[in-house]
């Protein structure tokens, strides 16, 4: 019952998020969102499920995207395929790759396995500027999502229509994975992660196991591309780079790999830095590195780990504890970040802004990079912001030690109850 309530309010929001984000932009934001829910949850079919670190995920969400858009055009010019069955062309086409280079692929686990994704995502990426007539060099290949016949009037040319077509496939590719995790040969995954010596004591192949999930999750990630490339109407040799594979690899982690709904969250986040952090600062891509840094050192479970730690602290009652100590934290931990930020802020206007003068904007206050009072100013509040913090942060620790053990002990007393 508990689950049926949680897919359905899955679904409640992808039906309503449009109608509460109403402009054509926050439409196009709330579809890569959807995208990057499905390539996520299938890059964590490897990493959270299977325990294979892939430097080259973006390979099959690419290859995905690119046979796409060549069927989009094919479409334009008379092929009776509708278009909202392109995003299957594409998790079709990275599937057969997937069949393909996933027997070498999987005959390593661990460190080489990710070295021999990393140099076939290598590879293919070069591949991508040496046969242009299939990816269209670094222009990329474009296309009209308005083609063929209309079904039933809609033609996928108003963002609306599109996001509802990229909804349904978010659920469905969503429920498909969660099921994946509930049968034999998802929890056989989960052995192989785990003990791969023991699956092949009992009689079964872990390179087997894992071939087939590695051609899973890239059908999948195929469908994400097909879909990206209805959005976007064009695709170029980026998205088979391994930044875009370093990307996926980055927010599944940030999400949490341990919890199914772990990917969804970063993928969240990965749309919402990609698209709104960039829009703020020229030092995005640095905030990123710092807060997966944070991440690993603080939440190495991610967000999903975090979420989950305290809604059992909740349901025991003793969240109420630890409320004081995580406003605190926050407000101080924003005090540092605030004082960083600005430093940070300054030394690329110094690097990358400088023919617009000394003076720059930042949080509603002008900072001028060639007056030693703002640089004094700035590290001032960052270094008070740390202090505060740390010295907040031991009494919160033994705080959340100590909740940890009144938690521990409930669950043993109504254990032997």
């Amino acid at each position: 019952m508990r689950r049926m309530l949680v897919w359905g309010l899955y679904a409640l929001v992808l039906a309503l998020a449009p109608l509460v984000f109403t402009s054509s932009h926050s439409q196009a934001l709330l579809s890569q969102i959807g995208i990057a829910i499905i390539v996520c949850l299938s890059y964590n079919m490897l990493l959270g499920q299977g325990g294979m670190l892939s430097f080259g995920h973006a390979v099959y969400s690419g290859v995905g995207a690119f046979l796409a858009i060549h069927t989009l055009n094919f479409v334009g010019d008379g092929l009776a395929l509708p278009v909202s069955l392109i995003p299957l062309v594409g998790g079709l086409a990275s599937l057969a790759l997937a069949l393909l280079l996933g027997w070498v692929t999987t005959k390593k686990s661990g460190t080489p396995f990710a070295m021999i994704t990393l140099g076939l995502g290598e590879m293919v990426w070069a591949m991508a500027l040496m046969f242009p007539g299939f990816f269209g060099g670094e222009a990329g290949v474009s296309g009209n999502r308005v083609a063929g016949s209309p079904v039933l009037g809609i033609t996928f040319g108003p963002q609306i229509e599109l996001y509802y077509l990229i909804a349904l496939y978010t659920l469905v590719c969503t429920a498909l994975m969660y099921a994946f995790t509930r049968t034999p040969l998802g929890r056989m995954l989960n052995a192989v992660r785990d003990n791969p010596e023991r699956v092949a004591f009992i009689g079964y192949n872990p390179q087997m196991v894992r071939y087939l999930a590695f051609a899973i999750a890239a059908f999948f990630a195929g469908i994400s591309g097909g879909l990206a490339a209805l959005s976007f109407e064009i695709v170029t040799f980026e998205v088979l780079s391994g930044y875009r594979s370093g990307l996926y690899l980055l927010f599944t982690f940030l999400g949490g790999t341990n919890f199914f709904f772990g990917p969804i969250v970063g993928a969240i986040l990965m749309v919402l830095a990609l698209v709104l952090l960039s829009e703020f600062t020229q030092a995005w891509l640095l905030y990123l590195g710092l807060m997966f840094i944070l991440m690993v050192m603080v939440a190495p479970g991610g967000v999903a780990a975090l979420i989950m730690a305290n809604l059992r602290l909740a349901k025991a009652g003793h969240l109420r504890r630890l409320w004081p100590g995580y406003l605190v934290l926050l407000a101080t931990a924003l005090l540092a970040l605030a004082g960083a930020a600005a430093v940070l802020e300054m030394v690329y206007h110094l690097q990358l802004g400088a023919a617009l003068g000394p003076e720059l904007r930042f949080m509603g206050v002008t900072l001028n990079t060639h007056a030693p009072g703002s640089w004094l100013g700035a590290a001032s509040v960052m270094l008070l912001g740390l202090g505060l913090f740390e010295s907040r942060w031991r009494p919160f620790a033994r705080t959340w030690s100590e909740v940890e053990q009144a938690v521990s002990k409930d669950i043993k007393r109504g254990e032997s109850l």
